[in-house]
């Protein structure tokens, strides 16, 4: 028996826009095989590829002025949302007022290091100030600790309150820090404590989005959670390999480029593009 039948392996696969994935899992979840076909005569489309895009700034040094242009942009090319460090939520949703973009914040970002009761606090600041998402790092340490209980304690508690309040809540896991079982604990833990979302990066710890971590989570969390792919996703090649994956939004700084390459159009350099 080869190697590859001896697992007791199942497959997943998605479409999107032309793109195909098929993925192949073992009984404990563990991505075995990942491909993405492309359908040539398939044409991208741009309102549909920026309504999935949440423009992101999270440096920490980034400036109001900054912000502003954050949201003008996200207004001008129809994003889905901005995301924004939460002492930036009001700002971010005085000038986003009236239009349909959304705010989402970050909580305890971008280390998960905050206490719970430091991350309702940030949230309930948050969602005061007009953010209508929250992004939320997990306790990554914990979950390497095996506190299991602390780090679902830790989500249940954010998104207890956020959807008191009709606020959606994405979990950070921080993919490039984990193994492959913590990963697919922390997705398990996010979907029991009632997370809207499980993303895979802060941006801030090196590593980002792949095809395969996103293919990962959403075998794991099945088809009613969404999964946020970020960190590195700079290209219209980019996105659509992780829409192919499985994920059904997608967090970056080179939003622009990618709806201009969706457009057909030369993309302009982004403007604040970071390793998010």
């Amino acid at each position: 028996m080869s190697k590859k039948s001896s697992y007791k392996s199942y497959n997943k696969s998605g479409t999107y826009d032309g793109y195909r994935v098929q993925t192949h899992f073992d009984k404990r979840g563990h991505l075995r095989e990942v491909g993405v076909e492309k359908d040539s005569g398939a044409a991208a489309s741009a309102p549909a590829i920026a309504a999935l895009i949440d423009h992101t700034l999270l440096k920490p040094e980034s400036t109001a002025e900054q912000i502003e242009q954050l949201c003008a942009e996200a207004a001008q090319y129809h994003f889905g949302a901005v995301c924004v460090n939460s002492c930036w939520a009001a700002l971010a949703a005085q000038k986003l007022a009236g239009t349909p973009v959304k705010v989402g914040a970050t909580i305890g970002f971008p280390w998960g290091t905050a206490s719970t009761a430091a991350k309702v606090a940030e949230t309930r600041q948050a969602i005061a100030d007009g953010a209508r998402e929250v992004d939320m790092v997990l306790a990554y340490g914990k979950l390497k600790s095996g506190d299991y209980a602390a780090v679902a304690e830790d989500i249940r508690e954010v998104v207890r309150l956020a959807h008191k309040h009709d606020v959606l809540v994405k979990v950070i896991l921080e993919t490039s820090m984990l193994t492959q079982d913590e990963k697919v604990t922390a997705c398990l833990l996010a979907r029991q404590a009632g997370a809207d979302f499980v993303k895979t990066s802060t941006g801030f710890q090196g590593g980002g989005a792949t095809a395969e971590d996103i293919a990962l989570m959403r075998a794991v969390v099945g088809p009613d959670l969404g999964v946020k792919a970020s960190g590195g996703v700079r290209s219209l090649a980019d996105a659509k390999k992780m829409i192919a994956a499985g994920a059904t939004r997608i967090g970056t700084s080179a939003g622009i480029k990618i709806v201009q390459e969706a457009e057909g159009e030369v993309p302009s350099a982004p403007s604040g593009e970071s390793g998010y």
